[in-house]
């Protein structure tokens, strides 16, 4: 209790600028005036900022199923146009590429036209994916390739590629690989268990971990699972999670000093962590339709609070760890979709959550060195930064929130 009281009182610690701001922003016509004058600018920023996860570049997803002892067939599901734009997967999304212009074309493309185009670089892509039998590379051939219809074009079209071939006789190890040129994939193979499913994350280029067929995969160590899971958090965060990343640094903004921010980082944090865990072990269970939603008007809450008060009031660490519980539920997403070791279970659950907070704390600290370093106690800083920033990020989570509920 003495230390939450500690955490109390420092909320109440401004900064000489916001000191001499002691108003709400709703109770200075000042406030007000500025605001209004850079609404604008916010409005256009936001234009050019929602469509991130439509433009973002997700991996590849490639599920590998063996329907005789000596056939295999692979079912690439993936962003078609993003590769044959050649768009380079380093960049966050296709709008930093420059080939955004031809990746934007080919969205608007019927599926027989798109196909088209893709009969052209058939050979291409072939060469591109690496399927190999104890070390020796084979040749699947193209079963069929189904292409959604144009539909909504700020959503990504995923195109599903069947491949198929024979397997060399005698062959007892499988391997698999994506062009780095065509980005990540997640790898999905048959589990021990009839039914199951165990997926992994294969980073650019690189090689899978061996399958032995009618056995299943050679487990990892445990230090590659700490280096994999820690990697696959930290990335989640910076640079895919731009959801996860304004919702951090509406909390930074609000908090000067590094005492109250850290209360409320390590209420998010526990809070994650547990939802996490709970999702993964099937305790909970809630919609992504329902979450994503959620997650996205935690963002707009945080942000407009910023605006609304130029100081931290006791109830911000508790609505912190109500968000948490949601985003907790949103990185619960990714891990069932990756897959999680069975013999390393937990080592690969802690792991995540390690490389979730690193990404966080990367965010704070390069925020923080960005303008809270050097301007935090400025006269200004609630008026050029706190307030255009949360405003930008209110709108972002309010568009966001609408767009998700609607579908």
């Amino acid at each position: 209790m003495r230390e939450l009281h500690s955490y109390f009182s420092l909320t109440s610690t401004l900064s000489r600028g916001e000191r001499e701001n002691k108003n709400d922003f709703f109770g200075n016509p000042e406030f007000m005036k500025r605001f209004v004058s850079i609404f604008g600018l916010l409005v256009s920023l936001v234009a050019t900022t929602v469509m991130v996860h439509a433009h973002e570049i997700r991996p590849a997803i490639a599920s590998v199923t063996f329907p005789t002892v000596d056939t295999y067939e692979i079912e690439i599901s993936a962003n078609l146009e993003a590769v044959l734009a050649g768009v380079n997967p380093v960049h966050a999304d296709t709008n930093e590429s420059p080939q955004a212009h031809d990746y934007d074309r080919l969205r608007t493309l019927n599926p027989e036209a798109l196909r088209a185009q893709f009969n052209r670089f058939e050979a291409e892509y072939l060469a591109g994916v690496t399927v190999e039998f104890d070390g020796q590379r084979v040749a699947p051939k193209i079963l069929a390739i189904d292409i959604p219809s144009v539909g909504d074009a700020r959503v990504a079209r995923n195109t599903r590629v069947r491949l198929a071939g024979d397997i060399p006789v005698g062959a007892k190890v499988f391997h698999w690989a994506y062009a780095a040129s065509f980005g990540s994939s997640i790898l999905r193979l048959p589990g021990t268990a009839p039914g199951e499913v165990v997926a992994l994350w294969v980073l650019d280029g690189a090689k899978s971990e061996r399958f032995i067929l009618g056995v299943g995969l050679q487990p990892l160590t445990r230090l590659e699972v700490v280096q994999q899971y820690t990697a696959l958090g930290f990335t989640h965060i910076v640079p895919k999670g731009l959801d996860h990343i304004l919702f951090v640094l509406g909390l930074f903004l609000l908090a000067t000093a590094w005492r109250p921010l850290l209360w409320q980082v390590t209420a998010f944090t526990v809070a994650h962590t547990l939802t996490l865990g709970l999702t993964i072990y099937g305790v909970l269970s809630l919609s992504p339709t329902i979450v994503e939603p959620l997650i996205a008007a935690s963002i707009a809450v945080v942000a407009v609070e910023n605006m609304l008060t130029a100081r931290l009031h006791t109830w911000r660490v508790f609505i912190v760890f109500g968000f948490g519980l949601l985003h907790g539920m949103g990185f619960a997403g990714v891990l069932q979709e990756i897959g999680l070791p069975r013999t390393e279970f937990i080592t690969g659950l802690i792991s995540f959550n390690v490389g979730v907070e690193l990404g966080q704390l990367a965010v704070i600290a390069l925020a923080f060195l960005a303008v809270g370093h050097w301007f935090r106690e400025r006269p200004w800083y609630r008026t050029r930064v706190v307030l255009p920033a949360s405003g930008a990020i209110a709108l972002i989570g309010l568009y966001w929130t609408i767009e998700r509920l609607l579908g």
